[in-house]
C-alpha cells in the first residue's frame, strides 16, 4: 500500500492559530537568505557578471558592452535584490519577537506561580515548626 503524503501544518501552541502563507514565505524566505548556499550563489552569480561584463569591454573595446565598468546595471539590480529582502527578512524577525514576548510573559506567570507555591510552603513548614 501506498502511503499519502499529509502535509502537516504546524500550530503554533504560543500563538494557538496556523501561520498563514505570508508568514511561511517570510520564514522560508529568510532561512533561505540567510544560508551559506545563498551567499555562495549569489557570490558566483556576482562573479560571473564581472566576469562577462569585462571579458565583452575587452574583446569588443570599440563596441559598447551592455553593462559598462562602473556596472550601473548590477548596481541597481543588487539595490533591488537588497529592497525586497529587506521588508521580509524584518517581518520574520517581527514574527520572532512576537514569539519571544510571549514566551517570556508566559515564563514571568509560571515563575510567579512558581514562587508563591514555594511561600506557600515555607508557610507550611513554618507553621509545621512551631507544633
Amino acid at each position: 500500500m501506498k502511503k499519502k503524503k499529509v502535509k502537516k501544518e504546524i500550530k503554533l501552541p504560543i500563538f494557538g492559530s496556523t501561520r498563514t502563507f505570508g508568514q511561511r514565505a517570510a520564514d522560508w524566505t529568510s532561512k533561505w537568505i540567510g544560508s551559506w548556499a545563498f551567499i555562495i550563489f549569489f557570490l558566483f552569480i556576482l562573479v560571473a557578471w564581472i566576469y562577462v561584463n569585462l571579458n565583452f569591454l575587452i574583446q569588443y573595446n570599440l563596441g559598447a558592452p551592455w553593462d559598462p565598468y562602473p556596472f550601473i546595471l548590477l548596481n541597481l539590480v543588487l539595490s533591488c535584490v537588497a529592497a525586497i529582502q529587506a521588508p521580509i527578512i524584518l517581518m520574520s524577525q517581527n514574527r520572532q519577537t512576537q514569539r519571544d514576548r510571549i514566551k517570556s510573559e508566559n515564563d514571568y506567570k509560571i515563575n510567579k506561580k512558581a514562587e508563591k507555591e514555594i511561600q506557600e510552603i515555607k508557610a507550611l513548614l513554618m507553621k509545621r515548626r512551631r507544633k
